[in-house]
């Protein structure tokens, strides 16, 4: 009895001591981010004529990975009311497009660096920061992923790099141009920055 006891105590020990950081938010986040770089790294997808199909690769990993309506909403915050049924579709899929070229271009700036994952704070019992770094010889990039578990899968709603919130970010750009502007100004605006990627 002593002996189960014992074993039970340590196993309770081990438990407890298992970092928080390897949560289900981290390790749904950090096995996407190793399929975009596995994309990112593939010899075959190098070549310039491979262009289309490495982003085409990216585009459904970004689609996993991302709550593209979560985004906006809280981009938009009070202004999603302002827009139309059909406009909040276009600009759910005009953003996803512009989200997820901000989001490739600053992991493909670093492809061959290491990504440590090394904290998860749950916020309520829905929502998650995971906070990883992308350590370089000279530097360390900190990326933290704010996540929500929508239908029983961790989705990210937020991006954190180098403490500038991507929300916030467009969130910011979006009440200027609602401000003096209509929705359809925005969306031409959106509309402008997929056509120059």
């Amino acid at each position: 009895m002593k002996k189960r006891f014992t074993v039970l105590s340590l196993l309770m020990i081990f438990i407890l001591s298992v970092p928080v950081y390897a949560g289900a938010p981290t390790v749904a986040v950090e096995n996407t981010v190793t399929r975009v770089l596995d994309v990112l790294r593939d010899p075959k997808l190098k070549a310039p004529e491979a262009k289309e199909k490495k982003i085409e690769k990216l585009r459904g990993i970004y689609k996993d990975m991302f709550d593209e309506m979560e985004f906006s909403r809280r981009t938009l915050t009070r202004n999603w009311n302002k827009l139309s049924p059909a406009q909040r579709i276009e600009f759910v899929d005009l953003f996803e497009h512009v989200l997820e070229k901000t989001y490739i271009d600053k992991i493909m700036d670093h492809p061959n660096e290491k990504i440590v994952f090394y904290k998860e704070t749950m916020i309520p019992e829905d929502k998650a920061e995971v906070q990883s770094k992308i350590v370089t010889s000279s530097k360390e990039i900190p990326i933290f992923y704010r996540m929500i578990l929508k239908n029983g899968k961790w989705k990210v709603y937020d991006v954190v790099v180098e403490n500038v919130s991507l929300v916030q970010n467009y969130r910011t750009q979006f009440n200027e141009i609602l401000a003096s502007g209509t929705p359809e100004q925005l969306l031409e605006t959106l509309r402008k920055k997929v056509k120059a990627h």
